[in-house]
């Protein structure tokens, strides 16, 4: 009961006398804390903000400014040209003269400044819009790139830029012309069609460029003045929240623990330390003080998607969802055996230490009540086709305690499942990877909260996993708030040798505070219906986890190749011995440099990759040439993607703008109507290089994932860890007779080994070019080729 009365800020008692008033001074205190934090919060974010608003130029720059023009001023010299005069004389207030020639100066001084600052941004958004250094040969670099990074540098040698400094100097997505989009596009479809399909695909490509492109790309170009990107509100708006099916599995996708270590097995701490370095990442998040992603140490990357990340939900809509943010938030919500407690994350002003969340979290394991009517699988909701539950939420969610049980788990920071299973890799167990990706992908299907913009799992053994909603951001975002949290967690954290989170245990923590619920018999009948559909999707998935050991980054680029090309060529090998044919390959690509850039995408599918795989019986200095070739081409497409001259998003574009203008297009349908068979991601590693893996081997991540995007295509993740690792997450459809996910991990593997043994010529080409693993693969031949034939 002492918590109970400690929760009571005052109490009064009427009497005959009067009123008798008690004040709690312990919650007053408090009350008083969580004040004087927040107007700190309040203080550093409006520091940063004006630190922002003023890059590349520094607050004190202003006083130099002033001080400058006012030196003039005393030795009689006017570099205002008679400016100063004139706004002496408009000004409204009539004082002493002397102090009118000061309030003068000081704004014709801070006007100037604020022009150098435009004029600052202008030049290093031009500087921003150079990247011809991205199609420059590794190792070389012209005079003009040389001379650019100098100029790019000094200005970013001031002061340590924040997280969201460069975005106002970050060039515009350009639209890149039709001609160009239309050729390359008739190129990427070449080697899947025969002549006569290619012909009549021709005809309509040029029909469209003549008659319908035209009027798009006036009003797309238009968009592109007026809009900040002309892809990313379309693409999230039509690509994610219009779309009416499950998320789960289609939409959402997952990152994974450290392969190999588990700091701790005790489920509670693990929770605890990793949601206490969530809430430091957040602070940082909120405060702008995270340094921002540069390519090369130079290029700054868009920070935009990290906005949302924490306190963030997609609200289901009965035509299109929405994404609903909230400032700071201070409690989370936990879902642990069927039941939904709310955790507050603060006390007395300050984040809950690590071992005061693991004393909250071993309460709820402890908790042994039984889940009310319809709260099992609740979230299955979440799961389930998106009108149902939008229909749900306005009938059953909108009053009453269900109402405020939903509205906690909606503007809590994020989602916490407290599993019940045990899930990891373990080489001495049979799939045990491929049964960890499909608990973090999909779970029981009713444990997760799906609209979250993610849910963090902790599972009894202290493994972890995260689910992310996908519509916020995409998975390098994730990925460096995972980085951050596993490292902190590991190295700056830390466990007691019982393996508890360090620090005192806190006994007068406010308890946890159990969701209440009243579902009626129909809404559960809504709950089970989205269940049975969930668990259809979920059962159907087929997950393979790979870990190719054989060789790495490190000897792909002592061939001079680029690994990513290196692996892309792999996968075009193996569906081809998969399947027997090829097929429409997606390649997920970043556009950051630009504002509010996100994907494109690089077709890998190419004449070049076709030609090489085919050719499969040449000498080896002609697959050597066409190897060359082909990565090459990728290569080139990779920077096209990158640097704004894609072919998918522009085409998407002028397909929603077609539909906004009633304008029928054949080609544009038919475009948008391709299925991607093959569907590929690289999740990127080492971003904030918080951990020297050469040093601790051991903690490296396992990658993530996602769902197949096509009922007989495949789904491919790959991550390429330090120098000698890359681990591969292939997801497909057991309902699909064309596809199996074990069958094309083996073919991916035999795939990698092959092409490094078509490369043995540059054992005689390059003498830097060698590795005693691959000698010992080439001389024993490799493994046996799976194929489905």
């Amino acid at each position: 009961m002492a918590e109970a009365h400690q929760a009571v800020g005052f109490q009064f008692t009427v009497t005959p006398d009067g009123i008798d008033l008690h004040l709690s001074r312990e919650v007053l205190k408090h009350i008083y804390l969580s004040g004087v934090t927040s107007w700190i919060k309040r203080a550093i974010r409006f520091k940063n903000g004006i630190l922002t608003g003023v890059y590349p130029a520094s607050p004190s720059s202003w006083l130099i400014a002033v001080i400058a023009i006012m030196s003039t001023m005393y030795a009689r010299i006017d570099p205002s040209l008679g400016m100063i005069d004139t706004i002496k004389r408009t000004l409204p207030v009539r004082s002493v003269m002397q102090t009118q020639t000061v309030l003068s100066a000081i704004l014709f001084a801070t006007g100037l400044w604020l022009s150098l600052i435009l004029m600052l941004r202008y030049i290093l958004k031009a500087l921003l819009s150079y990247h011809a250094w991205i199609f420059e040969s590794h190792g070389k670099m012209s005079f003009c790139t040389k001379l650019w990074l100098v100029r790019l540098s000094n200005m970013f040698s001031g002061r340590r830029p924040l997280l969201y400094s460069f975005q106002a100097s970050l060039p515009r997505l350009p639209v890149p012309s039709v001609d160009d989009t239309i050729t390359r596009y008739l190129e990427s479809v070449r080697p899947l069609l025969d002549d006569e399909q290619y012909n009549q695909m021709e005809v309509v490509a040029n029909d469209f460029k003549r008659d319908e492109a035209p009027k798009l790309q006036k009003y797309l170009i238009l968009k592109s003045w007026w809009a900040t990107n002309y892809v990313s509100d379309w693409w999230e708006e039509y690509i994610y929240l219009r779309g009416r099916s499950p998320i789960m599995v289609n939409s959402n996708f997952y990152a994974m623990d450290l392969l190999y270590v588990i700091p701790t097995h005790r489920q509670a701490a693990r929770a605890g330390n990793v949601v206490h370095a969530m809430l430091q990442y957040r602070r940082k998040l909120e405060r702008g003080e995270h340094a921002p992603l540069r390519a090369l140490g130079v290029v700054p990357m868009c920070s935009y998607q990290m906005e949302r990340m924490f306190n963030t939900t997609r609200i289901p809509g009965i035509e299109t969802d929405f994404v609903q943010h909230l400032s700071d938030r201070k409690h989370l919500v936990v879902y642990h055996k069927g039941r939904f407690f709310k955790v507050w994350l603060y006390y007395g002003g300050r984040h809950l230490w690590p071992s005061e969340l693991e004393t909250q979290f071993q309460r709820i394991l402890d908790d042994t009540t039984e889940p009310q009517p319809g709260e099992l699988k609740l979230a299955a909701l979440t799961a389930g086709n998106r009108v149902p539950w939008a229909r749900a939420r306005l009938k059953y969610f909108s009053q009453g305690v269900n109402k405020a049980s939903l509205e906690a788990i909606e503007t809590s920071a994020f989602f916490l499942t407290l599993d019940d299973e045990e899930h990891g890799y373990d080489p001495d167990k049979l799939r045990s990877l491929d049964l960890y990706a499909k608990s973090v992908l999909h779970g029981k299907c009713y444990d997760r909260w799906f609209d979250k913009s993610f849910t963090l799992i902790a599972y009894k053994n202290g493994k972890l996993g995260v689910n992310a909603e996908h519509s916020w951001a995409d998975a390098p975002i994730v990925g460096h708030m995972w980085e951050y949290v596993l490292a902190t967690d590991c190295f700056h954290l830390g466990y007691t040798e019982e393996g508890h989170c360090k620090g005192d245990i806190n006994k007068g923590l406010p308890p946890t505070a159990k969701l209440q619920w009243d579902i009626p018999l129909e809404c559960q009948e809504v709950i089970e219906d989205s269940y049975m559909v969930a668990k259809e999707i979920a059962d159907d998935v087929d997950f393979h986890g790979c870990l190719f050991d054989e060789f790495g980054k490190g000897l792909i680029k002592k061939s001079r190749t680029s690994p990513d090309a290196f692996i892309q060529l792999a996968l075009q090998l193996a569906q081809f011995r998969d399947k027997g044919e090829f097929c429409l390959t997606y390649e997920a690509s970043m556009t950051r440099m630009f504002r509010e850039g996100r994907t494109e995408t690089v077709r890998s599918c190419t004449i070049e990759s076709t030609a090489f795989v085919r050719n499969a019986l040449m000498t080896a200095q002609e697959q050597l040439d066409l190897f060359r070739k082909a990565a090459d081409k990728h290569q080139n497409m990779y920077r096209l993607a990158m640097t704004g001259s894609g072919i998918d998003r522009h085409l998407f574009c002028l397909y929603i703008m077609s539909k906004y203008l009633n304008i029928d297009s054949p080609f544009l349908k038919q475009v948008l109507s391709e299925p991607w068979r093959l569907s590929t991601s690289q999740t990127p590693q080492q971003q904030l290089n918080m951990v020297d893996i050469n040093k601790f081997p051991r903690y490296v991540g396992a990658g993530g994932g996602f769902g197949p995007v096509a009922d007989d295509g495949y789904g491919v993740s790959y991550i390429i860890v330090g120098e000698n690792l890359i681990t591969f997450h292939i997801s497909s459809k057991f309902s699909s007779p064309e596809t199996d996910s074990y069958r094309f991990g083996q073919n991916i593997r035999q795939a990698m080994l092959d092409i490094l043994d078509s490369l043995k010529g540059l054992y005689r080409l390059h003498t830097t070019f060698s590795c005693s693993v691959t000698l010992h693969y080439f001389q024993n031949g490799g493994s046996q080729l799976v194929s489905s034939g």
